[in-house]
């Protein structure tokens, strides 16, 4: 009893605790300013001071706050990699859809594209369309969303082949549901855990590629606040200044291990089981079971004899 009591508070801990961070980076991506009042763009009378005092993080070769620079720096980051994988998690369940449920000939010409830009790196990826459109925070968001939409391609395209074989997928094809139907109704909504758990935990990925491609030069141009362009313009002052790259560079980690802890987090809250068992009951038979289910079990719908009869009608 005092180990379940125990259980229950940690979890609440958890919950509680995520929440406020969650929410602090949502407030950073929407107003910043209220973090800090010091605009990131203003030349101070301090240049190059060590952290102390007024400026809590140092200040650069022009004088600016550094701490102003990584909280106005974390909206480019945040925006880019949250949009990327948003754009990534929509075209992988389209295409994962269609690579599942398609016929033989259209699925294995799908999946065959998608695997090799699974052979791809990311960052190279990235890198050769950052090249070709060229450099900006919607550049960015566009190339990460084609270089993760493979991965998420490819889980849902797993999943959706698994659950094919489930009786109330079946059923529904039996009584005459269309494959859009039955990809719609009955395969999409059983893939919203795993879709939002890997999106959850492929921010902190989309992050160190945004940063990266903004150390490189290829995202938010200087003397615009970004992590990755002040890390890099204090790459070569690190023996003498530094703050100037270890602040950035402990906001790329941070919000990389956030985003791993909110991944894990949003799994426990929407399969407590862990995967292990999951819940259904039987198609037209009302009859409630326990099966394995994928490691990331959903609670599916029940097709009665009066949805099909509906169908057929």
């Amino acid at each position: 009893m005092t180990s379940r009591i125990r259980s229950r508070y940690g979890r609440l801990v958890t919950s509680v605790l995520m929440t406020v961070i969650l929410l602090v980076f949502l407030l950073l991506l929407v107003h910043p300013g209220l973090f800090a009042h010091t605009s990131p763009l203003d030349n101070g009378d301090s240049p190059m001071s060590s952290p102390g005092g007024a400026h809590i993080f140092g200040t650069d070769q022009l004088g600016r706050d550094i701490y102003s620079r990584v909280i106005f720096g974390a909206r480019p980051v945040l925006a880019a990699s949250l949009g990327g994988v948003l754009l990534a998690m929509l075209a992988g369940v389209a295409i994962g859809l269609i690579g599942g449920t398609a016929p033989r000939t259209v699925s294995v010409v799908v999946m065959r594209i998608v695997d090799v830009l699974l052979a791809l790196p990311v960052l190279l990826i990235a890198l050769i369309l950052i090249a070709t459109i060229g450099a900006g925070v919607k550049s960015i968001i566009f190339a990460l969303g084609v270089a993760y939409t493979p991965g998420f391609a490819r889980v849902v395209e797993a999943s959706v082949r698994k659950l094919r074989s489930i009786e109330y997928v079946q059923a529904a094809r039996m009584f005459g549901s269309s494959g859009l139907r039955t990809a719609v109704r009955h395969l999409l909504p059983n893939l919203v855990t795993e879709v939002v758990v890997m999106a959850s935990s492929a921010v902190g990925w989309a992050v160190l590629t945004a940063t990266t491609l903004s150390f490189l030069g290829l995202g938010v141009q200087l003397p615009n606040p970004d992590w990755g362009s002040d890390l890099a313009a204090g790459a070569t002052s690190l023996s003498t200044a530094w703050w100037l790259s270890t602040f950035p560079g402990l906001a790329i980690t941070a919000t990389i291990l956030v985003s791993n802890f909110a991944g894990d987090w949003v799994m426990t809250l929407l399969d407590p089981s862990g995967g292990r068992t999951w819940t259904r009951f039987r198609a037209l038979g009302g009859l409630r079971t326990s099966l394995p289910g994928p490691a990331v079990g959903t609670v599916v719908p029940t097709i009665t004899p009066t949805v099909a009869n509906e169908e057929t009608a």
